[in-house]
């Protein structure tokens, strides 16, 4: 009896400790995002007088005035930015598994030859220069939302996680369903797919992190103001903020212009804008993402 009472007390301690140390480590991740969110209403005076404050002093809506100060454009470039994700997430997704599924197959015979092919892609490249003459010159992809979409369609990478989750499926399932007549588009939409949720929740995440962050191809791609992504927007807003304050403290301007000037507190209201809405897709796949990523990893 008292071996029991000892026992649950112990357990009891344990789950205490580790409920504790969770907390603990959940606020240290969730700290940084309320800061960031605090201080974009903060007053630029008060951003660097007293630094970031769990509470500001001072409250002001400046920043996210003169972020939405073209409320027309910033909307248009969210749309960009909307049709971009959805549309290159749903792309990449069809092509690194698609490709995985065709690489993970023991009757293809070469494909040892295509996975060497693939990963000599991300050991060298043409550089910049070629690249972006084949873009614009071969592939005409100057001002049209291609530029956005298809340099990010195929991430080697997804493309190898993608093969090593699909060597885990049995062979026997596909080998089944060629016995009863399926083809091949069949087995990889009713039977490969379906068992590889987790794996396509994973790739999910990871494409449209990187088409809703991608500012870098919009910049070199798009002179028209329409098809500018958010955050090349953003940091176009940024850059010119930051080229008045240059102005005057160089003397060129009105001193006193400064004042209205809210880089810092901008910042962080542009961190807003542009992490919010994605922010929410995390918990939609998490239960998903953390089994994909190491079963992909691990295997093969």
């Amino acid at each position: 009896m008292k071996s029991l009472k000892q026992n649950s007390v112990s357990e009891f301690l344990f789950r205490a400790l580790g409920y504790v140390l969770l907390f603990s480590f959940g606020m240290l991740c969730v700290t940084p995002f309320y800061l960031i969110g605090v201080s974009s209403f903060a007053s630029e005076s008060a951003l660097i007088r007293d630094g970031f404050r769990l509470i500001p002093e001072e409250f002001s809506l400046d920043a996210y005035r003169l972020v939405f100060t073209n409320p027309g454009r910033i909307g248009r470039a969210y749309l960009n930015t909307i049709f971009t994700t959805i549309t290159g997430t749903v792309l990449s997704l069809f092509l690194t598994t698609l490709t995985g599924y065709v690489l993970s197959r023991r009757d293809f015979k070469w494909r040892n030859g295509f996975s060497f092919f693939f990963f000599f892609t991300t050991l060298f490249s043409g550089g910049l220069i070629p690249w972006y003459i084949l873009c614009t010159q071969t592939l005409h992809f100057k001002n049209t939302y291609f530029a956005l979409i298809l340099p990010m369609a195929f991430p080697v990478w997804n493309m190898v996680i993608a093969k090593n989750y699909m060597r885990g499926i049995p062979y026997e399932i596909s080998e089944s369903a060629k016995m009863d007549g399926a083809g091949e588009l069949t087995i990889y939409f009713k039977l490969y797919l379906p068992i590889a949720k987790p794996l396509l929740a994973t790739l999910g995440l990871f494409a449209a992190l990187g088409y809703w962050n991608d500012w870098y191809n919009s910049m070199l791609f798009n002179t028209k103001e329409e098809m500018q992504s958010l955050q090349y927007f953003l940091q176009d807003m940024l850059s010119t903020i930051q080229a008045l304050k240059q102005l005057i403290a160089e003397g060129n301007l009105d001193a006193a212009q400064n004042a209205n000037l809210p880089t810092t507190s901008m910042r962080m209201a542009m961190t807003c804008v542009v992490t919010g809405p994605i922010i929410f897709l995390y918990p939609i796949v998490q239960r998903y993402f953390v089994k994909g990523l190491t079963i992909g990893a691990v295997k093969g």
